[in-house]
């Protein structure tokens, strides 16, 4: 894999740049994170179309509920948990129940956000907004798939949470995106991964130090949460002899749970196992101590699938 030149919010403040030349109705409110969201590009290129909204993240979401009945394509701009969290009962009301056409950019995302602590990490909110209804939920690897979601979700009518990560990480093989598919990374006969975000390119690294010790896994993508691909993913998985999910979210809800579901469901029930955070707050450290500390680095996954498949670490 190649290391990718922007972070997923890099790619998503150039492409609304883009998108604010190509369509008129393009509006940013944000949450007084610009700087770190990189919303401050769409700030500078088009000031008139961007409201700083300050730290009140449930009256930006109820202004962009009321900017959407005017036509308007707003896009919000904050941390994932102050959305999942914070602002979740506007979300609801005003955004999923209403089908409004408003666009969540949850930023900094899953365990990698650096010295922040728990009060700034989320790790729950794909079960929150997978379970509301109405709400199609986007998931990206990296920043050119962010890109094309970016675009997809302008042009979709209706409310979208995307979920992006802070750090610019490898570039994902494979050709353009396509929403509400999982895509196959890489092929193999000795098991399954699946990941979701900017987890799968660890998962992926993981898959490849366990070639090294003989064990050949297919890896599967999923960057669309809902609506999920359940028939796609039980047709990839196959005659597999086990699955494992990785994902930088908590056990409950999230892509371990999807994945089970489907597979209970399909013609050759089989057990998942997932690799995510415990029922636990995130500490606080580096990116790379999270990672090691809840089993989601390349090295750890790698070690836990080993002792998964009975092929020594």
């Amino acid at each position: 894999m190649t290391t990718s030149i922007r972070s997923m919010r890099e790619a998503w403040g150039g492409t609304l740049i883009a998108l604010g030349h190509e369509d008129p109705r393009t509006v940013v409110l944000d949450g007084d994170l610009a700087s770190s969201t990189k919303a401050d590009a769409f700030a500078t290129a088009f000031p008139e179309r961007f409201l700083q909204m300050g730290i009140a993240e449930q009256n930006l979401v109820g202004v962009a509920a009321g900017l959407a009945t005017t036509g308007l394509v707003p896009w919000l701009s904050s941390f994932g948990v102050f959305f999942s969290h914070r602002a979740l009962d506007p979300i609801r009301m005003l955004v999923a129940q209403t089908d409004a056409n408003v666009k969540i950019a949850a930023g900094y995302t899953g365990v990698c956000f650096g010295m922040a602590g728990k009060s700034h990490h989320d790790h729950a909110d794909l079960a929150v907004l997978r379970a509301m209804p109405r709400m199609t939920v986007l998931a990206p690897g990296d920043a050119a798939e962010c890109e094309a979601m970016t675009r997809w979700a302008h042009e979709y009518h209706g409310p979208v949470y995307l979920r992006l990560a802070r750090d610019p990480g490898p570039a994902l093989p494979g050709g353009e995106p396509r929403i509400g598919e999982v895509r196959v990374l890489r092929d193999g006969g000795d098991g399954v991964l699946v990941s979701t975000g900017a987890q799968t390119a660890r998962t992926l690294e993981a898959a490849g130090e366990l070639a090294a010790d003989g064990l050949d896994l297919r890896v599967l993508h999923v960057p669309t949460v809902k609506p999920f691909d359940e028939k796609g993913l039980i047709d990839l998985v196959g005659d597999a002899p086990f699955v494992v999910t990785v994902e930088e979210h908590s056990t409950y809800g999230g892509l371990g749970g999807m994945v089970a579901e489907a597979t209970a469901a399909g013609p050759r029930p089989l057990p998942v196992h997932r690799i995510a955070l415990e029922d636990t707050w995130v500490e606080t450290g580096s990116n790379a101590y999270l990672l090691d500390t809840y089993g989601l680095s390349a090295r750890a996954v790698a070690a836990r699938v080993a002792r998964l498949a009975g092929v020594a670490a």
